[in-house]
């Protein structure tokens, strides 16, 4: 008689904790990759068209760096080689953007560059 490989109904819910603990650590790997690489790829588009390309690029690395390891040292070598100056446009960028898009805590919004 061949051996019953069935597992009782106490043992299967670890089985199924396991599979469902995995399951999610692919589908979160995945969303992750996707979501990364897409704005990784813009970022990439946005170098040859308008756009602020490099910013995006940076975006992209760092979600990727979330579950990549790869990622993250392509990361470290940018920042790493990023110069004073450069930093320093980032910030200039990032908030003239904020004064443009996000209204001040008092709910006015920011005054128009002449």
């Amino acid at each position: 008689m061949a051996p019953d490989h069935r597992i009782s109904q106490g043992q299967s819910r670890p089985v199924i904790r396991r599979l469902g603990e995995v399951s999610y650590k692919i589908a979160r790997r995945i969303v992750i990759a996707v979501i990364g690489g897409t704005i990784l790829l813009g970022g990439i588009i946005m170098l040859a068209t308008p756009g602020p390309g490099l910013a995006v690029i940076l975006l992209g690395l760092a979600i990727l760096a979330i579950e990549f390891a790869w990622a993250k040292l392509w990361l470290a070598k940018v920042r790493h080689s990023v110069t004073p100056e450069g930093r320093e446009a980032l910030r200039g960028h990032y908030s003239s953007l904020r004064e443009r898009w996000f209204v001040k805590k008092n709910d006015e919004k920011p005054a128009e560059k002449p």
